[in-house]
């Protein structure tokens, strides 16, 4: 029993154990899951984390490439606001030496005379050029030195009344002269004085009466002639007319400026029929115009320029862009404008110059570039605009700029020897050939080894481009001795439409601008023949119907140089005091005909060529 009871006891034992290991592996396992669980939880949440720091790390990668990205923009808005603001910086600085600076566009010489020497290295230049540009330079500043003359300072004084001036003499008596004149000893040595004094404008009526009269022997009745008046059926008169044109076109006073005058004088002109007037006077300027523009084109060396004109676009309610170019023979002084309606282009060239043989000379605009595939022509560039680009870069490269005005200064230090010993066009030649020519090739090959260290659209890189772009051009004017190194005659003779454009703004229609381009070209050829405008307008409008029905008569009778050389005008009365400085006359202006005289920092003047008659 005793044995049984302990074998029950240790097999109860023995399940309890059993049981207890049952137990202890269930807990075993449980905890094993709940780890199990707790680990795949924190894996997944481990997972949810990285994937979250994975999207904040791309988020945070994009966010510095949008970063990025904004700094490079921001970047490139600041250099383009940069070179904008450079660029608006030189177009100021142009603008006010435009508007406030000197005009009279000085000649700059280096602050370094070093600057002046040429570095033969790296021109890559040969022996024999290097000798020959190292005479024409020392000779020229040999030049230069001698001729530099001390700035002597002029004193203002009062200028002289005309003795041309019609005098009116107001005599002054003591108090009680007069009624006592026994009473008093007048002395002959009595104070004059002068004043200038001015007669307003005055309207009146000619009234032309026609007598008819009859002969005793043959009974015929006869009325005197009808007298050719400029406009058939209308009252106003060749002096009119003139007044008229001569008021907006030398005046630049626009018509409705001149009907107030009228009317303040007595008389009220609509506005329309002085429009009238005026395309009837262009008219009857009309087969001159063609004639003087046949004689133009007729002789071998031109100046050509253009110019805009806004014009009133009734259809678009608003002013459109129309072109005056201008051409003048550089041999006869004739000038004549061409409108056309928007073309600036080659095809406008062409058709102004496909007869034409001889020089042409202008500025750098491409629209010339197809006369230099055309046989017959030789195509002449401008120094005057070669050295503006240079002047403009002053304030961004004081050094190539400078060198490059020198250089420059130099090709009018030859014209001023050569004007000087009063050389005649043969001599001129030679002399540029042997002293301007070899200083351009220096000059030449200076550019072509400074263009690669510069940037192309600085205000030097234009600059450098633009001489090089047109020194084949520009060289040209060493083969003749007639021909000029520039074209400022001709913007001399455009400066009556630009200054005409500022106050009377546009033309009405295209119609309007051809007939202004018909008068203007008549006043320039006034302006080049040193005669009066109004003068020649009034003669002009008294006789051109003189040859409406005599065909044998040469219009050209009826320019102002022929009517000059047939002794029917005078030249220009001419100022009374000069301004003089350095040994050197300025010029001034009267009836819109002047003189642009440039003075120098060495005391010479680079001027503008004159005709001389």
């Amino acid at each position: 029993m005793i044995f049984v009871s302990l074998q029950c006891k240790k097999r109860t034992e023995t399940m309890s154990e059993t049981s207890n290991q049952k137990a202890l592996i269930e807990q075993l396992l449980s905890d094993r899951d709940a780890e199990f669980r707790r680990a795949v939880k924190a894996e997944q949440q481990l997972k949810e984390l990285s994937d979250d720091v994975k999207r904040m790390q791309a988020d945070y990668e994009s966010g510095l490439a949008e970063k990025d990205k904004a700094i490079q923009e921001r970047d490139r808005a600041l250099e383009s606001k940069e070179s904008r603001i450079a660029q608006l910086e030189q177009k100021l600085l142009y603008l006010e030496c435009k508007m406030w600076g000197a005009m009279s566009e000085k000649r700059r010489i280096p602050d370094d005379p070093n600057q002046l020497k040429l570095d033969f290295d790296l021109l890559e230049m040969t022996p024999e050029e290097e000798e020959t540009v190292r005479k024409a330079v020392e000779e020229v500043t040999e030049y230069r030195k001698v001729t530099v003359k001390e700035h002597e300072k002029r004193i203002p004084v009062r200028q002289k009344l005309p003795d041309n001036l019609r005098r009116v003499e107001e005599h002054i008596y003591p108090d009680d002269y007069l009624g006592h004149e026994d009473e008093w000893i007048l002395f002959e040595d009595a104070e004059t004085s002068e004043h200038l004094e001015l007669q307003p404008a005055e309207l009146y009526v000619r009234v032309t009466i026609r007598h008819k009269g009859m002969r005793k022997e043959t009974k015929e009745i006869v009325t005197a002639p009808v007298q050719n008046e400029p406009i058939a059926r209308s009252y106003a008169s060749a002096s009119l007319l003139t007044g008229l044109m001569v008021g907006k076109y030398v005046d630049h006073l626009p018509f409705y400026r001149q009907v107030q005058m009228l009317k303040r004088l007595g008389f009220s002109i609509p506005p329309s029929t002085i429009e009238v007037w005026f395309h009837d006077v262009a008219d009857l300027m009309r087969p001159t115009y063609y004639r003087s523009r046949e004689l133009v084109l007729s002789t071998d060396y031109i100046q050509s320029d253009e110019t805009t004109v806004p014009i009133i676009d009734n259809e678009k309610h608003r002013t459109v862009k129309g072109y005056l170019w201008l051409v003048r023979s550089m041999v006869n002084g004739l000038v004549f404008f061409a409108y056309n309606e928007g073309s600036r282009g080659a095809k406008m060239v062409l058709q102004l110059f496909k007869d034409f043989q001889g020089a042409i000379q202008t500025d750098g605009y491409a629209g010339y570039n197809i006369l230099e595939k055309l046989e017959g022509i030789t195509t002449l560039g401008c120094w005057v605009h070669t050295r503006r680009y240079f002047d403009r870069a002053l304030s961004h490269d004081k050094a190539r700029a400078e060198y490059a005005l020198a250089q420059n200064g130099m090709l009018y230090d030859v014209e001023s020897m050569a004007d000087d010993q009063h050389m005649d066009t043969l001599q001129r030649m030679k002399l540029r050939k042997r002293l301007a020519y070899p200083i351009i090739r220096a000059f030449e090959k200076w550019c072509i080894c400074e263009q690669g260290k510069v940037l192309p659209k600085s205000p030097i890189g234009k600059a450098i481009s633009y001489f090089l772009n047109n020194s084949r051009r520009l060289v040209k004017y060493t083969m003749d001795g007639r021909y000029l190194p520039d074209t400022n005659l001709i913007e001399n003779s455009v400066r009556p439409v630009a200054v005409g454009r500022k106050n009377y703004l546009f033309c009405g229609n295209h119609d309007a601008a051809e007939d202004a381009a018909v008068i203007y070209s008549l006043m320039g050829c006034c302006k080049a023949a040193d005669v009066d405008f109004k003068q020649w307008m009034n003669y002009f409008l008294n006789h051109v119907h003189e040859y409406d029905s005599d065909y044998s008569k040469d219009l050209a009778n009826l320019l102002p140089h022929s009517l000059k050389e047939q002794g029917t005008f005078k030249n220009l009365i001419k100022p009374q005091t000069e301004k003089k400085q350095n040994g050197w006359s300025y010029g001034t202006e009267f009836d819109d005909s002047f003189q642009i005289v440039k003075e120098n920092d060495l005391g010479k003047l680079e001027f503008n060529f004159q005709i001389k008659k």
